[in-house]
């Protein structure tokens, strides 16, 4: 009877295909690896989905090479304008025609038509002229470098400079850095980079990503969360928040914590018969006295003998509960 070493050992050179006692044929060993790549691909693929960035996982990058055809030309224009528009819907006057031509003639590379998007009209109003500089400092990262701020010295430089020397300066700052040209030079359109693990990149600039981007199909310009900004908050206490799923993806995706948020653990005032206490959040409630105003979401913290009756009282309120836990 074989030890369990040897047996170790079997199963291993099984799957590496270098049994040469048994004699396992090269055939046999190229199809057990394939299926363990194809087991780690469904693993990726699969985690991919939740978060929402299946569409990215095996995208090919857009470039714009020497002789490329009007439809390749085409499909790089679209990319652009999806990306750095954040996935919001234009109309044909608001196109760049010009910024369009001349990239078409061979006049312009990708890098310089993404720098006449992000400075046009068109970016000021949907990005710059009714958000907070901060909101747009972050959606700068998004959309220019593929990522978000990995810490507030970032955006305070970003905020200096702006203060300084204008939009303009703000916009090129990006566009002429050298982590644009590491990672796109001057014909690569760019992508999401923030999904992917590189060189140089913090694991909260991975969870900081999930803030600014809501889905594949969701715009910039249509997020439960408006025009305010999502980070700064944590990058001033240099914290990083935890994930949260893509708009749709489950249930509660649509909570965000307001400032006033109460805290997870107990309160002095939430206490009953028992030791048990529930956290209920809420989004969508009204506030008493008139007018009466919905609030974007909140939380509560009650004992469990009054679990039921908070949650009578919550839904008379037109408030939705998206969670409820123990604390």
């Amino acid at each position: 009877m074989e030890s369990p070493s040897s047996w170790i050992s079997l199963r291993a050179s099984f799957y590496l295909g270098i049994d040469k006692k048994h004699n396992l044929s090269e055939h046999s060993a190229k199809l057990a690896e394939a299926q363990i790549n194809r087991g780690k691909k469904m693993a990726i693929t699969t985690a991919a989905s939740r978060l929402g960035t299946e569409p990215f996982s095996e995208a090919r990058r857009v470039e714009l090479r020497p002789n490329a055809s009007r439809e390749e030309v085409e499909q790089v224009i679209r990319t652009v304008y999806r990306h750095v528009l954040g996935n919001d819907y234009i109309l044909a006057s608001d196109r760049l025609i010009s910024a369009e031509s001349l990239l078409r003639d061979g006049n312009l590379t990708v890098r310089e038509f993404v720098r006449s998007v992000a400075k046009s009209e068109l970016y000021k109003a949907k990005f710059f002229y009714n958000s907070f500089q901060t909101r747009l400092i972050e959606l700068n990262y998004k959309h220019l470098l593929g990522r978000a701020p990995y810490d507030e010295s970032e955006v305070s430089y970003h905020l200096d400079l702006y203060i300084s020397h204008g939009y303009d300066a703000e916009i090129d700052s990006y566009i002429d850095s050298q982590e644009y040209q590491n990672n796109f030079g001057d014909n690569v359109v760019p992508y999401y980079r923030g999904f992917d693990t590189q060189p140089g990149q913090t694991i909260a600039g991975f969870n900081r990503i999930f803030q600014l981007y809501r889905g594949y199909a969701n715009s910039d310009n249509a997020q439960v969360q408006g025009k305010r900004s999502r980070l700064a908050e944590e990058l001033a206490s240099n914290k990083s928040s935890s994930i949260v799923g893509p708009s749709g993806s489950n249930d509660n995706w649509n909570f965000r914590a307001s400032a006033d948020i109460a805290p997870k653990q107990n309160l002095g005032n939430a206490v009953g018969a028992g030791d048990r206490s529930y956290r209920i959040e809420v989004t969508g409630i009204r506030g008493p006295g008139y007018p009466s105003v919905r609030r974007s979401s909140t939380a509560f913290i009650v004992p469990y003998e009054r679990l039921s009756d908070k949650i009578q009282q919550i839904h008379k309120q037109g408030g939705k509960i998206v969670s409820i836990i123990s604390t």
